[in-house]
């Protein structure tokens, strides 16, 4: 099979990695791709919001599937404007996207099906907000963005100014542009934190399997919001138990109240938790595979990507098993200096081939020169993903990996997977 790969981070990387492993792919096309899917694949020079151009491509290529992974372009119809034009395409519909793509409405979903998750309140008025903020006990609530905001549309105010500041510069001053023209006020829950990940082709929902990631840029979960740090699995305090009521309470019933809303999902469903004293409780759902899980979660995998990504474009992956290992696996990504905030590029990296001998290296911001010189270009340049008889010794091996990179400000935390590892 042709297969069209949509995307250029970590998580597309390890896509592809994954997909070129698959013996039924005869050539895999990734756009735009990064130097790290140029190694696995083919590199095409179209930007994900061009959807002209992508489907142009995919015509014109022959294509027989094309995997949709990012989820601006989700959220933005690609993966429906891809099927009207007879494409075969692993993604939701727009309709369905709408789980990430407007927290108010995947609120208003979870409410009126009765999904736990936290009691929420939207505005799209910063008086009303505050006035109501102000009725809370300060440091009890979350302010979030409606829309789409690049993983960092989400605030923890500790202090009633705080949270002032917060919906002042959500509402009036579009610190998110459109996508914080309307908030959401929510209840600040306690508990740890899991990304539970299935395959989901309307109300069939495969083989759940559940991750840890880090948001923070600074150890001890300190400083502002990233893409995502590092990410390992399967979590210390993950069981059975909790994943029968997580898949019983949470993954099945958002499968069918999609469909009864005449928005089916067909594609890989994120349910970000938290684990409260109550059980666990929705955080938010996104409609895509999460960066960095995907980069252990593809290592994890057992199955044939390809198999499943057929499967479920084709409606049938109630015929396709999900297998999952249960193998430790930690991933540890590092970024340019200054990241979350600007930051240079272009600086060269070295490393590479020393620190594969620890893990797989997936390449997120990263490009070649003309001389073949590999360079960073992005925020989050790239990351160590290893495995291990224990999540300490996948959490040695991954460090192991990353310090024998190196490149001008690079920076990690040296905490990923630390308070997991059982002395």
């Amino acid at each position: 099979m042709k297969v069209l790969l949509i995307g250029s981070g970590g998580r597309e990387h390890a896509m592809a990695w994954k997909l070129a492993q698959s013996p039924k792919i005869t050539k895999l096309l990734i756009a735009p791709g990064n130097a790290g899917t140029a190694e696995v694949g083919t590199n095409v020079n179209i930007g994900v919001d061009d959807h002209a151009g992508i489907i142009e491509f995919a015509n014109k290529e022959n294509v027989d599937l094309v995997v949709v992974a990012p989820d601006q372009p989700i959220v933005d119809g690609l993966c429906d404007q891809l099927r009207s034009a007879g494409i075969t395409t692993f993604g939701p519909s727009a309709a369905a996207a709408r789980i990430e793509g407007s927290k108010i409405w995947a609120d208003d979903l979870m409410t009126k099906y009765s999904i736990p998750t936290a009691q929420s309140v939207a505005f799209s008025d910063s008086g009303l907000a505050m006035e109501y903020g102000r009725s809370k006990p300060a440091g009890s609530l979350v302010v979030k963005a409606d829309g789409l905001a690049a993983g960092k549309g989400v605030i923890l105010p500790e202090t009633n100014d705080d949270l002032d500041t917060a919906i002042i510069g959500m509402l009036d001053h579009a610190a998110f542009g459109e996508s914080s023209s309307s908030i959401l006020l929510a209840e600040r829950m306690t508990g740890p934190e899991a990304s539970v990940f299935a395959f989901v082709d309307g109300e069939h929902v495969s083989a759940e399997i559940a991750t840890c990631d880090y948001k923070r840029i600074g150890e001890g979960d300190v400083g502002l919001n990233t893409g995502g740090m590092g990410a390992y699995g399967p979590p210390e305090f993950w069981n059975a138990e909790l994943a029968a009521r997580v898949r019983s309470e949470i993954l099945e019933p958002i499968a069918k109240a999609l469909v009864a809303e005449n928005s089916s999902f067909s594609g890989v469903i994120y349910a970000g938790l938290m684990i409260t004293e109550f059980g666990p409780k929705i955080v938010e759902f996104n409609c895509r595979f999460g960066d960095p899980e995907t980069q252990i979660l593809m290592p994890m995998l057992e199955s044939d990507l390809l198999d499943i990504c057929h499967a479920v474009a084709e409606n049938r992956l109630s015929e396709e098993g999900v297998v999952w290992s249960t193998e430790p696996h930690t991933f540890v990504v590092a970024v340019s200096g200054g990241y979350p905030g600007s930051y240079p590029t272009g600086f060269e990296i070295s490393g590479i081939e020393n620190a594969s001998e620890h893990g797989v290296v997936f390449h997120a911001g990263t490009k070649t020169d003309e001389n073949g010189a590999l360079l960073t270009s992005g925020g989050r340049v790239l990351g160590v993903s290893s495995s291990g008889d224990t999540i300490k010794d996948a959490r040695t091996s991954a460090y192991a990996g990353i310090e024998n990179i190196s490149f001008e400000g690079m920076q990690y935390r040296r905490d990923i997977a630390e308070r997991a590892v059982q002395d």
